[in-house]
Formats: structure tokens, C-alpha cells, sequence
């Protein structure tokens, strides 16, 4: 009996001690956890959007040196609301329209105009182009916001509810298309031909259903994911706008890394933003045998009528006032 009870105090014992042994390794992990900087990331696409699992891939490219929080479907900051966010200190990193950002730099326009960029690769060469680094380090100086790329998401097309035959933009005439709030939203509406109505992107389902607006536009993988189609009789592939957003960081978060963090930073994002862009790329092809199986009409207009009376609005608009002399044709000629 007294060896029985002398053997299970010395176990006993023995575990404390092994528990003992092991507790300052998992306090020093849960310091070290604690010492990372926090990300906080917001975006106005829902958690089942591809550019949702490309900030899963960046988040795990920057594990060694932050904690990443992703916030989706507007959560934790309204649509349009992200920028002021950054610069207010109240977000580390967000997924930002170039339209937000030419409400305060209004010279930023030029990158919201319809036809501007012909597909993902013109788009990548010209932010990758000294032209694209004079347009950032814009952004740097005058907000404290860093672009780490831009992020694709497909080009833009126009699904409406009524079932009417649209050629060119003379057909548009009296539609209530719906776009996002701000000047340069409304104006790409306008360009089209439509008559352009603000509402927030969460709201645009219910919209369609209820008559509210009459048309949207988005790129097909949107459309999918936010099941507009379900709403919709047809698509018309304008393809007036690449469409995409920015992959930004404040310049606080950004100033307070060491070269090395920086150089990994950085190429956390490119891989991020280059597997999302291939994967948008294959998802538009797949999505139109998709919606055609819903019963959604999907046709060309003539895009060249579309194109001529988008640029000759742009061209005669406040807008292109702003725009940097001889942005367009550097844009062109790559």
C-alpha cells in the first residue's frame, strides 16, 4: 500500500514538473503571437469571392510577421468608406475602388474611364510601368496610403431585368442602371448611355427584384457569386471597364517594416494578386455557358459604338480636366 502510494506521488510529481517544463514554451509562443502587429483588413466582396482566398494566400505569405483579420461583404467598414478608414488610422489594410481615391485626387479619374484598359495584362503592365508608379506614389503623398497592385476582378458588363434588345448605347436611354455612390461611378453610367442610380452593392439583388433599378453592372464572377442572374434576363457584354479594385496598406504599417519585411510583404501580394487574377480569368470563360443554362440571354452589343460614345463623354467632360497630360497616350502605347 505505502509503495503503491509513493509510486503515484513520484508520477504525480513527475507531470508537474514535465507541465512545468513545457509551460515556457507555450507562453512564449502565445508572446510571440501577441507581439505581431495586427492586420486588419475590409472588403466590400463576401467571404465566398475568389479575391476573399487571395487575401487568404497573402495572409499566410505574411504569418511570420502579422496577425491577419479579414473582414468581408462590408462588415466592418461600408462600401467607400475603407479609405478614410486607412488614413484615419482606424485600418491597416483595405481593398480600395480607384473611384474612392479620385475623390480626393481627382486626377485619378483617368483610371476609372470606361475603355481605358483593354484586358488584365494591359492593366498589370501599366501599374507595373513607371506611368503606374507616378500614379501610386500619388497616392502615397497625398493620402498615406500604399498600393501594393491592383486586383482584377473581370471586366465589367451590363445584366439587366427587362427584356429588351440592347445593340448600342442609344438602347440604354431610360434605364436605371445601377452604380456605385460618387461622381466617377455615375459618370461611367452616364457614358454608357444609362440613366445612373447610387446604391450600395448589398443592396443590388433586392433592387433588381423589386424594380428599383432596372439593370447593374458587374464583372460575370460577381454576378455569379452575389446571384444577380437569378434577377436578370440577360447580360450584355459591353465589357466597358476592367474592372478593378487596389490591394492597399497605410503607409504607417508600411514605414514601420524593415527592408526585409517590406521585400516579403510585397511579394506576399504579387503571388496573392496573380493567382486571383488567373483564376477571374478562367471563371469568366466558364460563366457564360453557366448563365445560359439559367436561361440568360448573353450577347455582344456593337462595343464599338459603346466605345466612341463612352470616350467622346469622358473627352468632353470636367473630368478629363484633372487628368494628367499625356496619361492616355503613355497608357496606350503599352
Amino acid at each position: 500500500m505505502h509503495s503503491n502510494t509513493t509510486r503515484r506521488r513520484f508520477l504525480a510529481g513527475t507531470a508537474a514538473v514535465a507541465g512545468l517544463a513545457g509551460l515556457p514554451t507555450i507562453v512564449s509562443r502565445q508572446a510571440a503571437a501577441q507581439a505581431k502587429p495586427k492586420l486588419r483588413f475590409s472588403a466590400v466582396f463576401s467571404e465566398q469571392d475568389i479575391r476573399a482566398e487571395m487575401m487568404k494566400k497573402f495572409a499566410e505569405g505574411v504569418a511570420g510577421d502579422f496577425v491577419f483579420e479579414g473582414y468581408y461583404g462590408g462588415n466592418l467598414f461600408k462600401q467607400g468608406t475603407e479609405l478614410v478608414a486607412l488614413q484615419r488610422g482606424n485600418l491597416e489594410m483595405g481593398n480600395i475602388a480607384p473611384q474612392d481615391i479620385s475623390k480626393q485626387i481627382p486626377a485619378w479619374s483617368i483610371l476609372t474611364a470606361a475603355y481605358l484598359f483593354r484586358d488584365a495584362d494591359h492593366l498589370a503592365k501599366f501599374f507595373a510601368s513607371p506611368a503606374g508608379a507616378e500614379m501610386k506614389a500619388m497616392t502615397e503623398d497625398k493620402l498615406g496610403v500604399r498600393i501594393l497592385g491592383p486586383t482584377y476582378f473581370g471586366a465589367r458588363q451590363v445584366g439587366l431585368k427587362p427584356n429588351k434588345k440592347i445593340n448600342t448605347p442609344a438602347d440604354l436611354a431610360g434605364i436605371k442602371l445601377r452604380m456605385p455612390p460618387g461622381e466617377a461611378w455615375q459618370f461611367l453610367g452616364e457614358s454608357l448611355g444609362a440613366n445612373p442610380t447610387a446604391m450600395a452593392y448589398a443592396e443590388v439583388y433586392t433592387g433588381l427584384q423589386t424594380g428599383a433599378i432596372d439593370a447593374q453592372d458587374n464583372p460575370l464572377p460577381n454576378v455569379e457569386n452575389m446571384k444577380f442572374y437569378e434577377v436578370m434576363s440577360q447580360i450584355v457584354m459591353t465589357s466597358h471597364l476592367v474592372g478593378f479594385d487596389l490591394l492597399t496598406v497605410s503607409s504607417k504599417v508600411w514605414s514601420g517594416m524593415n527592408a526585409a519585411q517590406q521585400k516579403n510583404f510585397q511579394a506576399a501580394a504579387d503571388a496573392a494578386i496573380d493567382f486571383s487574377t488567373k483564376k477571374h480569368q478562367g471563371r469568366e470563360k466558364e460563366l457564360v455557358d453557366f448563365f445560359k443554362s439559367k436561361g440568360v440571354q448573353v450577347y455582344e452589343p456593337d462595343q464599338a459604338a459603346f466605345r466612341k460614345h463612352a470616350q467622346q463623354k469622358y473627352l468632353a467632360s470636367d473630368l478629363a480636366k484633372d487628368w494628367p497630360k499625356g496619361m492616355v497616350d503613355r497608357i496606350n502605347a503599352l
